[in-house]
């Protein structure tokens, strides 16, 4: 049974957030983001991408970053996760370390196509196959649920097409879903729609959501999905993000928003608001483009007035 006052952030910046920068982060930097996201207590990390580097360069080097972890005393209640397009890279992951994976399915066709140069229906025997692959190991499997409100090729997604490919991957045995609005193009009356119906095949326990900020309502989305029983949500120190593979895409909804307006609400998130300020100064260091959340002022001031 889920904890209507415990919320539980996963930080995709070391992933979703450095991947589509203009200028590539070393490996060090990203270590040394992962080490500042971890001292601030999140629930969760994703620390990079078992993807081609051709493709993909910014994830060089995830297996590295994943052996460096591997030396590292770490929290019990700490998920280090990273994202895999395929049985190969499911393979690089087992290998390298990581014990949480991540899957996407796109609700539209033509993104599937885009992202991981598949159609839906292979994407989601893929699924199935690492999914069943995974039974045999301690890897678990996460699975994104992605362009659930509109993707930047087909346009709006319909409830029904998004509920329809929720319900084959539960059937397949994917355990969790994160619903995904991969360019940020949802509204708050849009998540909560789509979050209840979703809510009547599973529980809101097994969702979690993925929210970009790109027309400014990131926020307010989570505030609609959390006001729908969910507490999981992706979020990205700094407001960092964008995905190559979809246009217009922009930054994720920054961690560090989503933790003051759950404290606010009561929620606990169990992050150390300090700890996460270092975080997000750290990363607009490192990647210019990090503009960080629009409270990360007042929370600064916040914390010296506690």
């Amino acid at each position: 049974m889920i904890n209507q006052d415990r919320v539980f952030i996963n930080d995709v910046g070391p992933r979703d957030g450095l991947q589509n920068q203009k200028v590539l982060v070393s490996v060090t930097d990203r270590f040394s983001l992962i080490q500042k996201l971890a001292d601030a207590k999140l629930s969760g990390i994703e620390v990079g991408a078992f993807v081609s580097p051709k493709a993909v360069p910014a994830m060089a080097g995830t297996d590295q970053l994943f052996r460096q972890l591997g030396t590292e005393s770490r929290r019990q209640d700490l998920t280090y996760s990273a994202l895999i397009p395929n049985q190969k890279g499911f393979q690089l992951a087992t290998v390298a370390g990581a014990r949480t994976v991540s899957l996407v399915v796109a609700a539209s066709d033509t993104m599937n196509q885009k992202n991981i140069g598949m159609s839906t229906q292979s994407a989601l025997a893929v699924c199935k196959q690492i999914i069943a692959a995974s039974a045999d190991t301690n890897v678990k499997v996460h699975v994104y649920l992605a362009t659930a409100w509109a993707c930047p090729f087909e346009g709006q997604m319909s409830e029904s097409s998004v509920l329809s490919v929720a319900s084959e991957l539960f059937s397949l045995g994917a355990n969790n879903l994160v619903i995904a609005d991969t360019i940020g193009a949802a509204h708050p009356k849009q998540v909560a729609s789509l979050m209840k119906q979703l809510s009547s095949i599973k529980s809101a326990e097994h969702f979690a959501c993925h929210f970009h900020d790109t027309r400014a309502m990131g926020l307010a989305n989570v505030y609609a999905a959390v006001e729908c029983g969910i507490r999981h949500f992706d979020a990205s120190i700094a407001g960092l993000g964008g995905c190559p593979f979809a246009p217009g895409a922009s930054g994720n909804v920054a961690t560090e928003d989503v933790v003051f307006m759950c404290e606010q609400m009561g929620l606990d998130s169990g992050v150390d608001l300090k700890r996460l300020v270092v975080a997000a100064e750290f990363a607009m260091k490192i990647a210019p483009s990090a503009q960080g959340g629009n409270a990360l002022g007042y929370i600064k001031q916040f914390i010296k007035e506690d």
